[in-house]
């Protein structure tokens, strides 16, 4: 039944049936995270310095009722035009499909069809998480839910910085989910190298990264596992700056009465426009580093397997 919706492009397919590395990478980011043109090349450079590693890149979009593993040139255009694309987590899947939208998937739909494919590792900016003032909100994002039954890793640099850090991180811990720091004790707060919050696990090589995986999933602990990797140093903003530029678009979304789904991508944008571009350069910069380290990962799984 599942072939009737899924498609897995056929050199991905190859690769996972010959048990090489394959590396998942989402479409929100392209179709509601960046402007166009300069998304087209983030879709292709994020791709190539998969392959750099050894690894094949695996683009995810619901496109033509079908729920696809790799895409075309032509199809991350579309992704990137956004041209009537929406933005799709686990709840909004059966719709987009049924309806033939396309959609662009987020981290937790991204897990769902990396999982559905076979695939192990997950490469995106940040998570989302537990929204700030989510005590009488319940803005809580689907990723955290998504991270507590789905078997994929996923390489961020932490939640984004305009979450409540602790308490996404207290979510996950209920829910079972390893936390681990790809070479630090301290938990990435997306342009910043650190939250203030602690890891489960300081790792120091994609090797015992992987290791961890396998023993995880070998022992049947279902879910996946967070590897917080933080952006390299020479890109990374000034916490106390960036503090003060998330509340002023805080007061922006809620003056304007943005909620939901609609949030991160609003947040993100006045972000942009407050530090005029320099966060979505350091964002292009935590993302490649992010595509790096895991298909290094995943090379390095492939060879447990």
């Amino acid at each position: 039944m599942m072939n009737n919706y899924l498609s897995v492009s056929p050199e991905i397919q190859k690769a996972l049936d010959e048990g090489r590395p394959v590396v998942a990478l989402e479409s929100t980011i392209l179709s509601h995270g960046m402007p166009y043109p300069e998304n087209v090349t983030f879709s292709h450079k994020v791709e190539e310095i998969v392959r750099a590693e050894g690894a094949i890149p695996a683009t995810t979009a619901i496109i033509g009722g079908k729920l696809k593993v790799g895409l075309t040139s032509e199809e991350l255009e579309l992704m990137c035009r956004a041209d009537g694309v929406g933005k799709v987590s686990r709840r909004d899947v059966a719709v987009y499909l049924a309806t033939g939208k396309t959609g662009a998937t987020t981290v937790a739909t991204t897990m769902m069809l990396a999982e559905m494919a076979g695939i192990k590792v997950f490469a995106t900016g940040g998570i989302g998480g537990v929204h700030r003032g989510a005590e009488t909100t319940m803005d809580i994002s689907a990723d955290l839910q998504e991270l507590a039954h789905t078997d994929v890793a996923v390489v961020c640099a932490g939640a984004k910085s305009l979450l409540d850090i602790p308490k996404t991180l207290e979510y996950l811990e209920t829910m079972g989910v390893p936390v681990l720091g790809m070479g630090t004790e301290d938990f990435p707060a997306f342009y910043c190298r650190k939250s203030g919050c602690k890891v489960d696990a300081k790792i120091d090589t994609p090797a015992e990264v992987a290791k961890i995986l396998k023993t995880k999933w070998d022992l049947g602990l279902a879910g996946g596992v967070v590897i917080g990797n933080p952006i390299p140093e020479e890109f990374e903003l000034d916490y106390d700056e960036m503090e003060k530029v998330i509340q002023r678009a805080l007061k922006a979304a809620e003056e304007e009465g943005i909620h939901g789904k609609d949030t991160t991508p609003f947040l993100l944008s006045h972000i942009k426009d407050y530090t005029m571009g320099v966060s979505f350069a350091s964002n292009l910069q935590l993302a490649y580093n992010n595509a790096k380290v895991a298909a290094r990962i995943a090379m390095e799984y492939a060879k447990l397997k």
